[in-house]
């Protein structure tokens, strides 16, 4: 049986040091903030009146959050493309930024070959790999990702530079005060969220203990619909476990009349709702009405709230607890949080067949 607080259940199952890079999450925060400062977009890139963000996995969920940010402050539409080939509406008048953290992510090499077929300004979010090679050789400005990490691991590095780019672009307002804010309230949930901290005070322990064994679903609301998506992706990767993610009030219309069949998955389900007093009072009606369905059903649920006076503290807050929830999930379940042999898989099937990825 595993204990979250024997220090050498780390030792056993972190075999390649995902913990490491939790405890550094508020620290490359801050260091990929100055180097995207420095970084110089060419002359009018800001002449534009779409934005589309090519990725994948780790790698997209920087672009999702970054579109959260800017439905509030950017009249811009800006879009996400989990996918081969380009929206039709790409044009001369779009920027598309294509991130991948090893650069040879096939449906982002795809999509970005296509882009280089529009007149669309273009840009590139990359560790190194063919994405890289190829914008180089189209003299496509390429931000540098220098931080060793898996791609869900070098979050700070996909969506901080993100986030300055599109400060640059005037898509958002000045970030600094807001990014300060969040390192600090980060450093602060590092610490409680530490392998050291035991359990009976540790909020990621806890969480996780309570997750085992059962499929998680998690719900978000406005600034946190993303911050779902990412927790439900960190617990199938680094805890090899299912896990779905829904938003508010979406679900209001359709998920909670299914709380009733099959009866036996009442046992096997655990929900856990994002929240911040930030919200809408209507959707913080809805996850009180929630709440009272879910007891009803007879299935557990759980409020996690999140920290931080602006929108970015709330948000990297609870992606950094999710993070950890998920690694001591990982511990519970007895795996590597760092391997991906289904998604490994999945890669040498493809490249054992002749079908081309369009790109």
């Amino acid at each position: 049986m595993v204990y979250l607080d024997d220090a050498s259940t780390y030792r056993v199952f972190d075999k390649s040091g995902m913990l490491d890079h939790l405890h550094a999450f508020p620290e490359q925060c801050g260091k990929a903030w100055e180097k995207v400062v420095d970084f110089e977009l060419p002359h009018g890139y800001s002449e534009i009146s779409n934005v589309v963000i090519l990725g994948m996995g780790g790698s997209a969920i920087g672009g999702d959050i970054v579109r959260r940010l800017a439905l509030t402050e950017s009249s811009l539409p800006v879009w996400v493309h989990r996918d081969y080939g380009l929206p039709a509406f790409v044009d001369a008048n779009t920027l598309v930024v294509a991130s991948s953290y090893s650069g040879n992510t096939e449906e982002t090499l795809s999509a970005f070959g296509a882009s280089l077929g529009t007149q669309a300004r273009k840009l590139v979010i990359t560790s190194g790999g063919k994405l890289r090679q190829l914008a180089e050789t189209e003299d496509i400005p390429v931000y540098v990702i220098d931080y060793k990490a898996p791609p869900r691991a070098a979050f700070p590095h996909t969506f901080v530079p993100l986030m300055g780019i599109f400060q640059k672009l005037g898509l958002l307002a000045d970030k600094s005060a807001d990014l300060r804010e969040a390192v600090h309230v980060l450093s602060r949930l590092s610490g409680d969220c530490a392998e050291t901290r035991p359990v009976v005070s540790n909020p990621a322990k806890g969480l996780a203990a309570r997750l085992q064994g059962r499929i998680a679903i998690i719900y978000g609301a406005e600034i946190l619909t993303e911050v779902a998506q990412r927790w439900k992706a960190q617990l199938n990767e680094n805890s090899k476990a299912w896990s779905f993610s829904e938003s508010f009030p979406e679900l209001n219309h359709n998920a909670v009349v299914g709380y009733e069949f099959p009866a036996e998955v009442r046992d096997k389900v655990f929900l856990i709702m994002l929240r911040s007093s930030s919200l809408n009072p209507r959707s913080l009606l809805r996850y009180q009405a929630t709440a009272e369905l879910l007891a009803r059903a007879g299935i557990p649920y759980e409020f996690v709230e999140s920290e931080g006076e602006s929108a970015l503290a709330r948000m990297l807050g609870l992606v950094l607890l999710g993070d950890y929830v998920s690694f001591y999930l990982a511990m519970l379940n007895e795996v590597d949080p760092t391997s991906v042999d289904a998604i490994d898989f999945v890669k040498e099937c493809l490249a054992r067949s002749a079908i081309s990825g369009g790109g």
